[in-house]
């Protein structure tokens, strides 16, 4: 276990690089910081050239592959940094000069536990992308398929456990100074830090989501997801088909291929919104980077390491947050973030119905082209403080996305409405969601399933409750009460229930055939 002084040594040899660069000023003016961490910051600034203009991005930088994945995750919470300190964390560029190709192969041969001869035919000893965690390089398999070969770096694992070990220590003793870091839940932010980090350590989970996602985004014509090699993957080692494609931000290349941006933009928004509203599973870091053009016009994901995943309650009410936003029903809003325990119940409903009015009638006072839904989720999270809203981290996740998604199709189609291209997809699922056969299918699922328990229910309660002067015999069915003993006229209870059941089946199998 890491001693507390060896924690206390690496944040103050962080902090020192932050200092440097102006990254922990926004943290001592703030009146919300507690005495005992604005002390701390001014110990780490002590004797440091600090500049006017905050650096974030390159503090994070300068710091290591950890911190820069880190700064990634801290550019989804404003609410924690700062709107300035979290526009500029999306800055970060995950690159890092690659590592010889000798070492690389070597570590594929550790990974996949064969020589590289035996699996592929051969390998481009140019990296075609580095980064903290891993590097990809094009290869030829054995098979003579085209494929792209993920590495992790030597000794990552190692290092990024440290700095998770130091994160979570941190975390925790600034929760404890209570205020508005304990409303904040700095843990809870680590905590899914840490989920990110593992899934991207562990290829075989990446791989696992890839898959996920390709069979989930079936049904969405022209957005498509490589296949995976599960021959060539193990824990080190991520092996996918190549793809062919242009880069969706050299547009240039995409308008001499002759493609569609404006297609290819509301490709992606109904893309994204399908996989977080449809299907609650979602690729969380779709950058330019990730994304290519195929010549036949479809849009290809890459990199999964980042997903976002949301419950069916909590799609709902995401759901009918963002159509109430678009429709200017704020109060229904309003009333969503009461149910959703999102807002404490001692605050008042009208009150941040108001307060949703404030952020949402400038935007729609706007021309349709200029209205922005990523726009529109920064403002809602600056009135969190005042009605006291606990941090929700797959929330904020999938508000970065969104943001981040907005901006890769305005790159695309400067002229594109959000709105436009939202709408129908969100009022679509919200029909099939709420609408009246849905409310009535949930109904008899739920009513079936808890008629699949009473004859348990009934079991452990005659477990319980045995009749007096002993556990009798297990009487043959028809002479077996629901809810007491041994009696001779409630077989008709269980018929009823048998009836009720193969109705309730019937009329499921009817609505949903």
């Amino acid at each position: 276990m890491t001693r507390p002084a060896t924690h206390i040594w690496r944040l103050l040899k962080w902090g020192r690089t932050l200092a440097r660069h102006g990254a922990l000023s926004g943290i001592e003016r703030d009146f919300n910081t507690p005495p005992k961490l604005r002390r701390l910051v001014r110990i780490a600034r002590f004797g440091a050239r600090v500049p006017k203009v905050p650096a974030y991005a390159e503090a994070f930088q300068a710091i290591g592959p950890a911190a820069i994945k880190l700064g990634q995750a801290l550019a989804t919470r404003p609410d924690l940094v700062g709107e300035d300190a979290a526009h500029d964390l999306l800055r970060l560029q995950d690159r890092l000069p690659p590592l010889p190709f000798a070492t690389i192969e070597a570590a594929i041969e550790r990974g996949l536990g064969k020589p590289v001869a035996a699996l592929f035919a051969s390998i481009d000893p140019v990296a075609v992308g580095a980064a903290s965690i891993a590097q990809v390089h094009r290869a030829v398999t054995t098979d003579g398929a085209d494929v792209a070969i993920k590495v992790l770096r030597p000794g990552v694992t190692a290092e990024f456990a440290q700095a998770l070990e130091t994160y979570e220590w941190a975390a925790a003793h600034a929760e404890t100074m209570g205020g508005e870091l304990a409303r904040l839940r700095p843990r809870l932010t680590i905590a899914t830090f840490r989920q990110w980090t593992m899934r991207e350590l562990d290829l075989r989970r990446e791989a696992a989501s890839a898959s996920e996602l390709a069979q989930a985004m079936v049904a969405e014509p022209g957005f498509r997801v490589p296949t995976v090699d599960w021959a060539r993957t193990s824990r080190s080692v991520l092996t996918t088909a190549w793809v062919d494609g242009i880069k969706i931000s050299d547009t240039e290349a995409l308008d001499a291929a002759g493609l569609d941006r404006k297609a290819l933009a509301a490709r992606l928004v109904r893309g994204f919104l399908r996989q977080a509203i449809a299907e609650g599973f979602f690729h969380a870091d779709m950058h330019q980077g990730n994304l290519f053009a195929t010549r036949d016009g479809d849009l290809v994901a890459v990199d999964f390491g980042i997903m976002g995943r949301i419950d069916r309650r909590a799609r709902r009410w995401l759901a009918e947050i963002l159509f109430g936003l678009i429709t200017g029903d704020y109060r229904r809003v309003a009333e969503i973030h009461f149910e959703a325990q999102y807002v404490p119940a001692h605050h008042n409903v009208a009150e941040f119905a108001t307060a949703l009015r404030s952020v949402g009638e400038p935007m729609r006072g706007l021309p349709v082209k200029d209205m922005s839904i990523g726009n529109m989720l920064d403002s809602l999270f600056s009135i969190t403080r005042d009605f006291d809203m606990a941090t929700q981290p797959h929330l904020l996740l999938l508000q970065k996305t969104m943001v981040m998604v907005e901006g890769v199709a305005t790159m695309l189609d400067p002229d594109i409405n959000m709105w436009e291209v939202s709408e129908p997809v969100v009022r679509s699922w919200l029909r099939d969601e709420l609408g009246p056969e849905a409310r009535l299918a949930d109904r008899i699922v739920e009513d079936v399933r808890t008629l699949a328990r009473l004859p348990e229910l009934v079991r452990r309660i005659e477990a319980r409750f045995p009749p007096p002067g002993g556990a009798p015999p297990t009487p043959p069915l028809a002479d077996v009460g629901i809810v007491g003993g041994a009696g001779g006229g409630a077989w008709w209870r269980y018929a009823l229930v048998a009836a009720l059941a193969g109705t309730a089946g019937a009329v499921l199998a009817l609505l949903l055939g």
